[in-house]
């Protein structure tokens, strides 16, 4: 059977664009190095535990319509259901001085903020309207409507002309970073340190680094649909995008591992395959990101060198260590899911160890372990740089896990007592197992220090998808990508 279409790597942007493009008519086939489908996203399997690997925080799934998340619209234009539970708080910050309840309500956030700081409850209230104001503008244009290139103008101009005009008074909002609307609204030192370290939740970057958009979606979304976990985790999502790919007759190849991108005159032409394999197609969609795209994808003769240069010199957000464990349950009845660790106040929240994100998902499905056991996930930032796999590894290991176990033990103190099962994973799992460029999760591209490049290349009939392009890093955004290459390939 002929192709139209090829995508590298079955990640979350990858399988949406391939099965969006399988709805629109296009034979399509998704080449997955790894046995397991979901890139970042997928799950896995160890003694009845089932884990999480990448994201585990997720609003909009659920079944509030209209859906501005993303994902969601696209699981509902290919006939896909998504169970979800819905809770509240949606997590706890333990900082050095205490611990603080995080609500998706803004007004139940507002009023624990105003416990800590009545002055910057006022404050962070400013804050949230200069934001929800672009949030207001910015909902009522579908992500699933757009494309990636000029002819989404007159789509925007006869679709959405009056969502434009409301938007006129947001412009410099749009362009602006989070640190500059804090700046302008907000004062007390505690409500600044709070939204730098939601901003670098969302985006890898604190409050100077995230342009406004991002926060106000995720404002906006988190307060009027709520959070919800799906249920059977991340790997649900990705079966679902699979199902829905399959559905509409595109297919995904397990353990094909794209050696190369083949390149005729200028023009891509199909892949080559580890094993010699060449299959043919006039479309290749990479979801590798933009460093393994343009070396291990490609010959360096591919393309333009100083567009190959200037790309590759994108900077990188840096891996992360991550523990996977399986603990006993037993009088953990209060536990609650969504945890982060801030270690020392006087040290950058961005610094490697002292912030930590815990998730424990069993405490809304409980089917991810076995009876009267929960699985937990931590993770902290890591530098690639220094890790090799030699005679000390596992000792290195061990040692810079530890953080990871000291935040474990502000949400449970007798952790290391209840462990049956252990994991622990570093920048060369991810690297590894992922295929990732230095396990990085994306480019730490600052606001106004540039913007994500979108899906188009110079290679004609190459594109890309996933955290390396526009509109940037976390499921939503990605599934965004998907959809903006896909729409521009099929003509929509």
């Amino acid at each position: 059977m002929s192709l139209d279409n090829i995508v590298i790597g079955s990640g979350i942007g990858g399988l949406t664009a391939a099965a969006l493009l399988s709805r629109y008519g296009k034979r399509v086939l998704v080449c997955e190095s790894h046995a397991i489908a979901g890139g970042a996203a997928h799950s896995f399997h160890r003694r009845g535990f089932e884990f999480d690997s990448g994201p585990s925080f997720y609003c909009g799934l659920g079944n509030q319509r209209p859906s501005l998340n993303p994902l969601r619209q696209v699981l509902d234009i290919l006939g896909e259901s998504l169970p979800t539970i819905p809770y509240d708080p949606l997590g706890h910050y333990h900082f050095p001085e205490g611990t603080f309840p995080v609500y998706s309500n803004l007004e139940r956030y507002r009023e624990a903020v105003a416990e800590i700081t009545p002055q910057g409850a006022k404050e962070l209230a400013q804050f949230e309207k200069r934001l929800l104001e672009l949030y207001a503008g910015l909902q009522n244009i579908p992500i699933l409507a757009l494309r990636s290139d000029w002819q989404v103008i007159p789509i925007l101009i006869g679709r959405y002309l009056p969502a434009l005009l409301k938007l006129l008074p947001q412009l410099g909002t749009i362009q602006s970073s989070v640190g500059e609307v804090m700046d302008k609204t907000v004062r007390d030192p505690w409500v600044r340190r709070l939204i730098d370290l939601e901003c670098f939740l969302l985006s890898g970057l604190k409050a100077r680094g995230t342009i406004a958009p991002e926060v106000a979606f995720m404002l906006g979304e988190r307060s009027r649909a709520g959070v919800e976990y799906p249920v059977g985790g991340s790997g649900a999502i990705v079966n679902a995008l699979v199902q829905g790919l399959e559905c509409w007759g595109g297919k995904l190849r397990l353990n094909a591992h794209v050696e190369q991108i083949l390149v005729a005159g200028g023009q891509a032409v199909g892949v080559r395959l580890r094993q010699g394999e060449v299959i043919e197609a006039p479309i290749i969609i990479s979801n590798a990101t933009i460093w393994d795209t343009y070396t291990k994808l490609l010959r360096a003769e591919d393309l333009p060198a100083s567009y190959r240069q200037q790309s590759l010199a994108t900077p990188a957000v840096d891996s992360f260590m991550h523990l996977h464990l399986g603990i006993r349950a037993e009088g953990l009845e209060e536990l609650t899911g969504h945890h982060v660790v801030v270690h020392d106040a006087h040290q950058d929240i961005t610094a490697p160890g002292n912030t930590c994100m815990i998730s424990i998902p069993s405490v809304w499905d409980a089917h991810l372990a076995p009876l009267g056991h929960h699985v937990v996930h931590a993770y902290t930032l890591e530098p690639y740089h220094g890790w090799q796999r030699d005679e000390g590894y596992q000792e290195k290991k061990k040692l810079r896990s530890q953080s990871l176990f000291q935040a474990l033990e502000r949400v449970i103190p007798d952790i290391r007592e209840r462990i049956v099962l252990e994991l622990i994973g570093t920048p060369l799992t991810h690297s590894h197992y992922l295929r990732r460029y230095q396990g990085t999760y994306g480019p730490a591209i600052a606001a106004g220090k540039g913007t994500f490049p979108n899906c188009q290349t110079p290679i004609r009939g190459l594109y890309r998808v996933g955290d390396s392009t526009m509109p940037g890093i976390g499921v939503p955004a990605v599934a965004a990508s998907g959809i903006l290459c896909a729409n521009t390939l099929s003509g929509r």
